[in-house]
């Protein structure tokens, strides 16, 4: 029995490093985006992408955010935040609506980052972000883990503006009507 309970022991601790696999608790730093192991992020451009719904954003909105695979090369981990662009902290807060996702604290906001709940390979995985008062033009940010070797830091998606109009509803959607006149 004691021989069984080290080798699960032993599985537990080392196989997913000898693997490669990043652990659910591998953590990335809400500030520099780094991963919590000791490897350099790569230099080439990423094999993934930030897509967002909307260009525009006022105060309460809930924008669409999918962070997706390229190619099949899937990802195991990531973090993703809203900033303001050449900002350093993130804006608003994320209502989590995939389950590969979880909510992270940043700055003792709840929810003010993403990141992986598990390490299945992923191709895609869509949250919903909710835009706070007072913020500038935001982009997203996200460091995406391919495996513990393999880690790019700093994807950015399009940069959002804030449009502090009525003239646009709480999807982001415009709520004119335009009326056109015909003389004939």
């Amino acid at each position: 029995m004691r021989r069984h309970s080290c080798f699960v022991l032993f599985c537990a601790i080392f196989l997913p490093r000898i693997l490669g696999f990043p652990q659910t608790n591998t953590s990335i730093d809400c500030d520099s985006l780094l991963p919590n192991y000791e490897a350099e992020p790569q230099t080439s451009a990423p094999p993934y992408l930030i897509a967002v719904s909307f260009d525009n954003f006022e105060p309460g909105n809930e924008i669409q955010v999918t962070l997706e695979a390229l190619k099949d090369v899937g990802f195991k981990g990531f973090h993703l935040q809203a900033r303001e662009v050449e900002g350093d902290v993130p804006v608003g807060t994320f209502k989590i609506t995939d389950p590969n996702t979880k909510g992270l604290g940043c700055h003792n906001v709840t929810n003010s980052a993403v990141g992986h709940a598990n390490s299945d390979v992923k191709q895609k995985v869509t949250t919903t972000w909710i835009a706070p008062h007072d913020v500038r033009d935001l982009q997203f940010i996200a460091t995406v883990v391919q495996d513990l070797e393999k880690f790019w830091v700093g994807i950015q998606s399009k940069a959002l503006t804030p449009t502090h109009s009525e003239a646009v509803n709480g999807t982001g959607k415009s709520k004119r009507k335009v009326r056109f006149e015909c003389i004939c």
